[in-house]
């Protein structure tokens, strides 16, 4: 609408400016008639001269002699007059829009210039209806053609948006909804080809995302027949690991002191076995039991851990214990002796992959708020890799044929305490994590 005003205004005023000169023209064609004769001419075609001219009266200006060239009765006063000499575009449109506005059948008085030098000025008086007529067919002409025009451009503009963004975003749409009938299905990924950037570009995310869910459930229904698996093996497991109690527990009252020594050690790892199992069985019901927090001794957990992992002396690798004696905090024992083992294996199985000698430091502490436990070891540091899932289960493992659940189970269960694991250091020289348990009783940060 505002390019249809834009062409509208200009051209209505220069078609009056030419209907206005049209009407001069013919107006000094019919004064020249006059003059060329030397009599009068007949009243009959005088009034003939100025009805093809559609004016009442002639005046021409020539030599600085203003003369009547052609005249006739006015049927009433003049209304105004418009000097075509100096008009600019501001004043044709003004006054062409004034004629449009008004109705009634005006006299005006029109000046211009002669055409061919014919003089110095040229004057007609007319009517306004004829002008007034003109110009509304003429502005009824331009209205039909710029609807046309409009209804034309409407017609392409539908078809490009048809063609470039809705049939485009039909096709994500019914990809969409295909590919959630089936999100395990690779094959109804949708594949971008859109000629519009930003829906090409719309469509690869899309595609990433659809990827990367397609990879995840993919993913959870291996680790769901994983855990069904789990589960039945951790079954079978604690009914062997029981039976293997009942022997442990008869032999406890055995009289030979080497084994009335070993058989605690063996009774503990037994029962932890036997608890792990029925764990691995709850959680499979999604039925993970909360942490029992009791007082502990430190150091007596981190000398059962020690020992637990069974080095010998031809092992190559060193332990360093800087625990406080008298050091107690509140956790769940079993929980806490799972993430330290966790971690000790770990260190252990990095520092046996170099194949050379290292050591292995755990040191805890307290401050204000928290208890402390570093664990560090001097192997060869984590992989990259390994570091982006640190403690994401099946993905942060740092040594082939490694599951990168170990790591995971244990900030999980760090986690139940309210506490933190987080990785201090890992490079060349070795790699170092730490354990933060609240002394304040929270609720477990996720």
């Amino acid at each position: 609408m505002l390019a249809e005003i834009l062409i509208f205004v200009p051209s209505i005023a220069r078609y009056r400016a030419d209907y206005l000169l049209t009407r001069l023209k013919q107006a000094q064609i019919a004064a020249l008639t006059q003059l060329a004769t030397e009599d009068m001419i007949m009243p009959e075609l005088e009034a003939e001269l100025l009805a093809n001219a559609e004016v009442y009266n002639v005046v021409l200006r020539r030599d600085e002699v203003r003369q009547l060239v052609l005249s006739s009765p006015l049927p009433g006063e003049i209304h105004d007059s418009f000097d075509l000499r100096m008009a600019g575009p501001w004043e044709l449109i003004r006054d062409a829009f004034a004629v449009l506005a008004d109705p009634e059948n005006r006299i005006i008085r029109v000046i211009g210039a002669p055409v061919q030098d014919a003089g110095t000025l040229i004057e007609v008086t007319m009517q306004t209806k004829a002008l007034r007529d003109a110009m509304v067919d003429y502005g009824l002409r331009i209205l039909l053609l710029s609807a046309l025009i409009s209804v034309v451009t409407a017609l392409l503009l539908f078809l490009a948006v048809q063609r470039l963004l809705v049939l485009p975003i039909r096709r994500v749409v019914r990809h969409m909804q295909t590919y959630a009938e089936a999100p395990e299905d690779a094959r109804r990924v949708i594949e971008p080809n859109a000629d519009v950037t930003e829906l090409r570009v719309a469509e690869e995310a899309l595609q990433s995302m659809q990827m990367q869910l397609t990879g995840a459930l993919r993913q959870k229904e291996r680790l769901a027949q994983l855990g069904s698996a789990v589960a039945k093996i951790s079954h079978d497991l604690r009914n062997i690991l029981t039976t293997a109690q009942l022997f442990a527990d008869r032999i406890e009252g055995s009289a030979d002191p080497a084994v009335a020594r070993s058989v605690p050690k063996l009774v503990g790892s037994i029962s932890r076995a036997v608890s792990l199992c029925e764990s691995t069985l709850a959680f499979g019901k999604a039925e993970e039991p909360p942490p029992q927090l009791r007082r502990l001794n430190l150091s007596q957990l981190t000398a059962e851990v020690t020992e637990g992992e069974g080095l010998g002396p031809d092992s190559g690798i060193t332990f360093l214990i800087d625990v406080p004696p008298g050091l107690t905090i509140r956790a769940d024992g079993e929980q806490l002796h799972r993430v330290l083992s966790n971690l000790v294996r770990n260190a252990r199985q990095a520092i046996e992959a170099t194949g050379q000698p290292g050591t292995i430091e755990i040191s805890a502490g307290e401050d204000e708020a928290n208890w402390w436990i570093r664990i560090g070891d001097t192997g060869p540091g984590l992989p990259p890799k390994a570091r982006e899932h640190l403690f994401s289960a099946f993905q942060g493992g740092a040594r082939k044929g490694g599951t990168g659940l170990g790591l995971a189970i244990a900030a999980e269960l760090v986690r139940g305490h309210g506490g933190r694991l987080d990785l201090v250091r890992s490079d060349t020289d070795g790699t170092e994590f730490i354990i933060l348990l609240p002394k304040e009783t929270t609720s477990p940060e996720t």
